[in-house]
């Protein structure tokens, strides 16, 4: 059993606190608005703090799942940070989608002061958070990551060290990548197969076992065709996350132009009302259009 902070229990650090404390772990929380914090508590087994200093407080392990870069640094620097109280040797992990600037600013700043600090944001979403089958993308010191590994195991379908700091936060971005397209074709097919008089739902259940295969096909085209955006990841979630991406891309000097295009095609949806609808929305402002 070990001792573990968890600070931020939003959508998916709630449910990833959660199986931590029904591993056994000894698990503290510190959440932002107590009351999610107190809920947490008449849940699971565990304490609450009141700063993340006092939650990191001989923490063995501290894990963190916040908004962005600035919000990582609220709680890990300053006299009330999780830095402040971390016991020497102990491992701080991050799994906010964030920048690889920031996760390297963060892996110095623990190394001064005697900490680790790996950075493991994660794809699944709420739904894999809930069933702990996470994919965990870390960055940083290989014998870290193996001292942390049960930990993240507790939640994890997929983990794997992808290289020094910064690394899980680059290999997410791919990932946002990914998804980004492959939402927007979706959307597209949909919508030509509705326009061309197909019947949509038998055109995707044929295609889904040939060549344009994906999760996103098998797990939303029925929502999208009912039009129903009520779950998974928002659309301001995945606009944040792309400008991090777009940002990362005029560092490295990749060319990223559907990414570019599809994050325009979401702030269209944001102008629709759907700043909180899942990411599969695209498919709206198509369906607007005609």
């Amino acid at each position: 059993m070990a001792r573990i902070a968890f600070i931020g229990l939003g959508a998916m650090g709630y449910p990833m606190a959660g199986h931590l404390a029904k591993q056994g772990h000894a698990v503290t929380v510190y959440n932002r608005t107590a009351s999610t914090a107190q809920r947490w508590l008449d849940e699971y087994s565990g304490t609450m703090a009141h700063t993340p200093a006092q939650a990191a407080l001989n923490a063995e392990f501290v894990l963190c799942c916040v908004g962005n870069d600035d919000d990582l640094r609220a709680v890990t620097l300053g006299a009330d940070g999780a830095f402040a109280s971390m016991p020497q040797g102990s491992i701080f992990i991050d799994h906010t989608t964030a920048s690889a600037q920031i996760a390297q600013e963060l892996a110095g700043e623990a190394a001064s002061r005697g900490l680790a600090f790996l950075d493991a944001p994660v794809s699944g979403g709420q739904a894999g958070a809930q069933n702990g089958v996470l994919t965990i993308m870390v960055g940083g010191d290989a014998s870290v990551y193996e001292r942390a590994a049960p930990i993240l195991q507790c939640y994890a379908r997929m983990q794997r060290l992808m290289g020094e700091a910064g690394s899980g936060q680059l290999t997410k971005m791919v990932n946002q990548i990914c998804i980004g397209g492959l939402l927007q074709g979706l959307a597209e097919a949909l919508h030509f197969a509705q326009n061309a008089g197909l019947d949509a739902e038998a055109a995707m259940e044929v295609i889904s076992k040939g060549a344009a295969q994906s999760w996103q096909l098998e797990n939303r085209y029925q929502t999208m065709l009912a039009g129903e955006f009520d779950f998974g990841f928002a659309v301001e979630w995945m606009r944040k996350d792309f400008a991090i991406v777009l940002a990362e891309a005029r560092r490295n000097g990749a060319s990223l132009p559907v990414t570019a295009l599809v994050d325009q095609f979401y702030a269209e949806v944001e102008r629709m009302g759907g700043a909180r609808w899942d990411t599969s929305s695209l498919i709206a402002r198509l369906n607007k259009k005609h």
